[in-house]
């Protein structure tokens, strides 16, 4: 028995994977130290997150590296080995090789960051996490209208950037157009419709018109884009039922709830002030004509 104990103790390879827990051990606790000390002198949440990710490779890559180091002599003779299990498990985990990958991408390739709002997966959110194998959304949308939070958490695999396209709301241009229709009455001072719905685009979005002009310019030298029009802008078209004017402007992509709600509220405000003179439309049912019905009434016999 003591032999046999000896004999376990001097054996390299016990000895070896002694040695290889050790120093994983040594990386853990220095990572967790690392993410402590994170918390405490890092304020900003963005940093403090994009340093504790880093850190976290950096622990898997120096344990990867003391594991290749210690067990050296032994993967020249498993190469074979690994060879075939290499091909079998990259059929198995095909789909997490994949997402490793898109990882891969996303990290270098600048798809989207966290903070970015994106529609990935066919799932529109925030992103609040990107991990190795899957990104974290705090979804918005669904049975929650106006792009807000419907406060469930989605988890999409990586390897979606390489199967359906990726929409980022925020990445070089943080803003979006958005659009309001306002039906009118014939007969209504269509002139002074379209300088009112001006007037209230330019009071609400106009800061929004002036700050992404620096930022579009800047697309333009790096896109093969054209110069696009940022003020704010009124149209009209004609139906069978009313004048239409459509209201288009830009404005910060988290912002679209608030500011179409304050256009809206504007707009009413300015209208109650010319009653005669503006009104909006709604649908209605005009019949043109009545034919004419003849009745006979026919009277039983005998009565």
């Amino acid at each position: 028995m003591k032999s046999m104990m000896k004999g376990l103790l001097f054996d390299p390879t016990i000895g070896k994977i002694v040695v290889a827990l050790i120093s994983i051990l040594v990386v853990v606790i220095a990572v967790k130290i690392m993410n402590r000390v994170l918390e405490r002198y890092v304020s900003s949440n963005d940093l403090r997150y994009q340093i504790r990710k880093m850190v976290n490779i950096i622990g898997y890559v120096l344990a990867i590296f003391v594991l290749s180091i210690v067990f050296s002599d032994k993967l020249s003779s498993l190469t074979v080995a690994f060879g075939v299990a290499g091909a079998g498990i990259a059929f198995a985990l095909q789909e997490v090789i994949a997402s490793i990958a898109g990882w891969v991408a996303v990290s270098f390739g600048h798809f989207y960051r966290t903070g970015d709002r994106v529609q990935l997966g066919g799932i529109m959110g925030d992103v609040i996490d990107i991990g190795i194998l899957r990104t974290t959304l705090m979804e918005c949308g669904d049975w929650v209208k106006g792009d807000l939070y419907n406060g469930r958490i989605v988890r999409v695999a990586n390897s979606f950037i390489f199967k359906e396209p990726v929409f980022n709301y925020s990445a070089d241009f943080p803003f979006v157009w958005d659009e309001i229709a306002m039906p009118v009455r014939y007969g209504s001072d269509y002139g002074l419709a379209r300088k009112m719905f001006l007037e209230v685009l330019t009071e609400v979005t106009g800061h929004y018109a002036a700050e992404s002009k620096a930022i579009w310019k800047t697309m333009t030298k790096q896109y093969l884009i054209e110069e696009a029009s940022l003020e704010p802008m009124v149209s009209l078209v004609i139906n069978d039922n009313w004048a239409e004017y459509t209201l288009r402007y830009i404005v910060d992509y988290k912002k679209r709830r608030t500011t179409k709600d304050t256009i809206c509220e504007r707009i009413l405000s300015r209208i109650d002030e010319a009653p005669d003179r503006i009104r909006l439309a709604s649908s209605t049912f005009e019949l043109t004509a009545v034919p004419d019905l003849g009745i006979r009434i026919l009277q039983a016999e005998g009565k």
